[in-house]
C-alpha cells in the first residue's frame, strides 16, 4: 500500500492553495465543499475561483508565494506549472511537518486527491497513488453506479440514531447484526425510494422491539429491459443484487439473470405460446407467500412492468394482500429495439405520434380498432404480434393503410442474436414466411421504417441480418 487512506476534518480550518488557474480552482472546489477557508496565492488568480474563495470566506493573495504562508495552515495544495517553485513549496511543507500535495507530481506529494464519490456523511476515494488518475475516475464512475444518493440520507438517518443503538446493544456484535438487517432491509428502501419519514418510524419501532424488521418483506417489480444488460437502470441493479428470491421471465436474459445476487433462490415462470409454467395468479400467490416469510422478492420482467408485463395484476394482489412493493421502470422494447435497429419511432418528416399496441388480446384474439391505427404520420408498434402478422397486416390494408407502407420485423433486439427484417404491409408476412425469425419481436409499420437503410447503427452479422 503505497498510501494510508485518511479523511481530514478541515472544517474552519486553512488550506494554503498556491496557484490561480484552472487546476487551482478544481482543488479549491473539493477544499470548500470539506468546508476549509481556502487560501490562494497567485500572480493572477481564476475570476471564478476568486469568487469562490471569497464565497466560503477565503483569502486571494495576489503576489509572490513565500513559506511564511504556511504558518497557520493545516494542509498545503502546489497548482503551478513552475516546476521550481512547487519543490520549493515541497520542501517547506515538509519542513513544518505539513501535508503537501503538488498537482500531477506524486514524488513531491505526502498525499493524494483520491477520485471521490460523495455522498456524505457517506464518502469513498478511490486513488492509484498518482499513477494514474484517468483509471481511478473510471473507478469511482462504476461506483457511482452503485451507490444511489440515497445513501446520503440515509446516512444521516442512522447517524441520528447511532447512540441510542450503542446503548441499547451493549455488545458489539448486537449492533453489528442490528444495523446489518436496519441497512439492508425495509428502512434503507424506504429512504431509497424517498420516503424518509416512514423509513425513521420503521427505525424506531425496529429499535424499540430489538428487532430491525417486520415479519413482512418486499416485492420489487423491476423492468430488467429488453435484453441488454447494459440497458439496466441502476435501481434495477441495486434490487437485483440485494433480493432474497428473484422470480423471472422467460424474456429476461441470461446475461441479465447473472446480474442478481448469486446466492438468491431463482424462481422461473416463464410464459411461452400456448405454454405457461406458472400461470399468472400462481405467480400472484408466489410473489405474496415469499413476501409473507420476510424475504425481499424480485419480481424481474422482460421491458417494462406496466407496458404489457401485467405488472399491474401483480401489484393490485400484493395491495389487497398488505405487502409493500415497489415498481422500478425498464426500456421497453419498443424503445430499444427499434432504436437498435436503427428506425426513430418518431421523426418531424414522417411521424408525430407513436402507438404501442399488443398484438394478441386476452381471449387470444386481435380484435383491435383498425380506424384508429391507419391515421397517417404516426407509428405503430405491435407487441406479441408475430403469430398474428397476417391478421394484422390484412386488418391494417383493410382499413385503408396502403399496402406500400413500410413493416419492419426487429427479432431478439439488442442481443447478439438481433434480425432485422423489413418489407412492406404487402410483402412481410411472406419475407417472415421464408425468414422465420424467431420470438420475441416487435413489429413496427410506419413510414420511419425507411430510414433504417440509413441509420441502422448495431452491426448485426451478416447471418444475423435477414434483410436491410
Amino acid at each position: 500500500m503505497d498510501y494510508l487512506p485518511l479523511f481530514f476534518d478541515l472544517k474552519t480550518r486553512t488550506a494554503l492553495l498556491i496557484g490561480g488557474g484552472d487546476v487551482a480552482l478544481r482543488k479549491a472546489r473539493l477544499l470548500v465543499r470539506a468546508g476549509a477557508h481556502v487560501r490562494v496565492v497567485s500572480r493572477e488568480v481564476h475570476a471564478e475561483l476568486d469568487e469562490l474563495v471569497e464565497l466560503h470566506g477565503g483569502q486571494v493573495i495576489i503576489g509572490e508565494y513565500h513559506p511564511a504562508l504556511m504558518d497557520e495552515a493545516a494542509l498545503v495544495v502546489a497548482a503551478t506549472d513552475d516546476q521550481a517553485l512547487n519543490e520549493r513549496v515541497h520542501y517547506d511543507a515538509v519542513a513544518r511537518s505539513l501535508p503537501v500535495n503538488v498537482v500531477d507530481n506524486p514524488a513531491l506529494c505526502t498525499f493524494v486527491f483520491p477520485a471521490i464519490v460523495d455522498r456524505s456523511p457517506i464518502v469513498i476515494g478511490v486513488s492509484s497513488g498518482g499513477q494514474s488518475p484517468v483509471l481511478a475516475r473510471l473507478l469511482r464512475a462504476k461506483l457511482e453506479t452503485l451507490i444511489p444518493t440515497g445513501y446520503s440520507r440515509l446516512g444521516r438517518l442512522v447517524g441520528g440514531f447511532r447512540d441510542r443503538v450503542k446503548a441499547r446493544f451493549t455488545s458489539v456484535n448486537e449492533r453489528r447484526k442490528f444495523w446489518e438487517q436496519v441497512l439492508q432491509g425495509e428502512v434503507a428502501e424506504r429512504v431509497f425510494a424517498g420516503r424518509d419519514e416512514e423509513a425513521a418510524q420503521l427505525l424506531e419501532r425496529a429499535l424499540a422491539s430489538a428487532d430491525s424488521g417486520s415479519s413482512v418483506g418486499e416485492v420489487y417489480l423491476v423492468g430488467a429491459g429488453p435484453g441488454d444488460p447494459e440497458l439496466l437502470t441502476f435501481k434495477a441493479l441495486r434490487l437485483m443484487q440485494q433480493a432474497d428470491v428473484v422470480i423471472y421471465d422467460r424474456l429476461v436474459s441470461p446475461q441479465v439473470l447473472d446480474l442478481c445476487r448469486r446466492d438468491a433462490d431463482l424462481i422461473y415462470v416463464g410464459k411461452e405460446r400456448d405454454n405457461h409454467s406458472v400461470p399468472q395468479q400462481g405467480i400472484n400467490e408466489l410473489l405474496v407467500q415469499h413476501a409473507r416469510q420476510g424475504r425481499r422478492v424480485v419480481r424481474l420482467k422482460g421491458g417494462d412492468p406496466f407496458i404489457f408485463g401485467r405488472g399491474g395484476e401483480e401489484i393490485e394482489e400484493l395491495q389487497a394482500a398488505g405487502i409493500p412493493f415497489q415498481v422500478v421502470p425498464g426500456i421497453t422494447a419498443a424503445s430499444a429495439c427499434s432504436t437498435y435497429a436503427g428506425i426513430p419511432l418518431t421523426h418531424r418528416e414522417y411521424a408525430q405520434s407513436v402507438r404501442f399496441v399488443t398484438g394478441q388480446l386476452k381471449n387470444r384474439t386481435s380484435d383491435l380498432n383498425f380506424d384508429e391505427l391507419v391515421h397517417p404520420n404516426q407509428t405503430i408498434v405491435f407487441y406479441m404480434g408475430l403469430h398474428t402478422l397476417e391478421r394484422l397486416c390484412a386488418g391494417l390494408i383493410e382499413h385503408g393503410k396502403p399496402v406500400a407502407t413500410p413493416v419492419a420485423i426487429v427479432s431478439q433486439g439488442t442481443s447478439a442474436h438481433q434480425r432485422v427484417l423489413t418489407g412492406t404491409l404487402e410483402s412481410i408476412v411472406e419475407l417472415q414466411r421464408e425468414a422465420q425469425l424467431p420470438a420475441p419481436a416487435i413489429v413496427i409499420v410506419g413510414e420511419v421504417v425507411k430510414l433504417r437503410s440509413r441509420l441502422a447503427w448495431f452491426g448485426e452479422s451478416e447471418r444475423g441480418q435477414a434483410n436491410a
